[in-house]
């Protein structure tokens, strides 16, 4: 299983930014989807878990109202598009996939659970200026 991301840069606060992130080796209705950040000087957080085999989903509080997750099953890609951006929302994003086996996959808070069980991206920089 592979993950890689793409569409970080740099973008104005209340700009947007659509992130992909490419999954290879398994099938996206075999797994949940994880999407975290790690700013500087801070813990990798979880943003935004969904399935994609049907579009179950949850938001950190920061998030939430703000972001959105989606899927692509014929090219097995999915994104997150991003709107209304803050300088804080600055950090390196990472996508993840999350066995679905009976586990609870829901990610908020979670994070050691999916960095010891989930496969992860090498992650994508997000900068928004002031």
């Amino acid at each position: 299983v592979q993950l890689v991301e793409s569409g970080g840069g740099l973008v104005q606060a209340g700009g947007s930014l659509r992130l992909s992130c490419s999954v290879s080796g398994i099938s996206l209705g075999d797994v949940a989807i994880g999407w975290f950040r790690q700013a500087p000087g801070k813990a990798r957080e979880g943003i935004a878990c969904f399935t994609p085999s049907d579009g179950s989903a949850y938001y950190s509080g920061s998030a939430q109202g703000r972001f959105t997750t989606s899927s692509d099953h014929a090219k097995n890609t999915v994104a997150l598009q991003m709107n209304r951006l803050k300088p804080e929302d600055t950090a390196v994003y990472y996508c993840a996939s999350f066995p679905i086996d009976g586990r609870s996959w829901y990610c908020i808070g979670r994070e050691d659970i999916w960095a010891s069980s989930g496969t992860w991206g090498q992650g994508t920089q997000v900068t928004v200026s002031s």
